[in-house]
């Protein structure tokens, strides 16, 4: 346990193009629902969802941003303090595949490297697939990204990516945590020397 009954908060956005099923992932993900309806993001929108992950408590706070370009100043604004993010596909749109690395660009320099997964969506329509498998992952491989294949429609393999960067993220606290008490403690034995943190 990171604290006691402390809850850890982890605000985690998601990108892509429009249309890739970003809204609906975060739907069926919170609310357990699926909407056929398209209706595009203006700005941005917001969902949470508390979880258990090793014992520890867990909000995800999920960022759903516009994917088309004229809300790129806006979502930007919202990628700030962003402690992990999803990376959208889908798998009937050719466009919105060759758009990810410019999507994991923008995020990285608002917030660095922070834990990430590469998700290909709708692949309840693979007979109307745009490309390869052995694309996508050569993309995953090339960007170091975890790679899931998801099918919002079919609730398949969605909460494994929030899981998964749930988990992520609690290692990377807890390695922080271990660092920031071995610099404390090698700090405490200098004699005379305080460094407050």
């Amino acid at each position: 346990m990171l604290e006691e009954d402390m809850e850890v908060a982890i605000k985690v956005v998601v990108v892509g193009n429009g249309a890739v099923g970003k809204s609906s992932m975060i739907q069926r993900y919170c609310k357990g629902i699926f909407t056929k309806d398209y209706k595009k993001t203006i700005g941005v929108d917001f969902l949470e969802r508390q979880i258990q992950i090793n014992d520890e408590d867990v909000r995800l706070m999920l960022w759903d941003t516009a994917g088309q370009e004229e809300f790129d100043a806006i979502t930007k604004a919202y990628y700030r303090g962003a402690q992990a993010c999803v990376l959208v596909f889908s798998t009937t749109d050719r466009e919105s595949f060759e758009a990810v690395p410019s999507w994991r660009e923008k995020v990285m320099a608002e917030v660095g490297d922070i834990p990430t997964v590469l998700v290909q969506n709708k692949i309840d329509l693979l007979d109307d697939t745009v490309l390869k498998n052995e694309e996508a992952e050569a993309l995953a491989k090339k960007l170091k990204l975890r790679f899931y294949r998801t099918s919002v429609k079919e609730d398949l393999n969605v909460t494994e990516v929030f899981k998964y960067l749930a988990d992520k993220y609690l290692q990377r606290l807890k390695q922080q945590n271990a660092e920031d008490s071995e610099v404390m403690h090698t700090s405490s034995n200098k004699i005379g020397e305080y460094f407050p943190v």
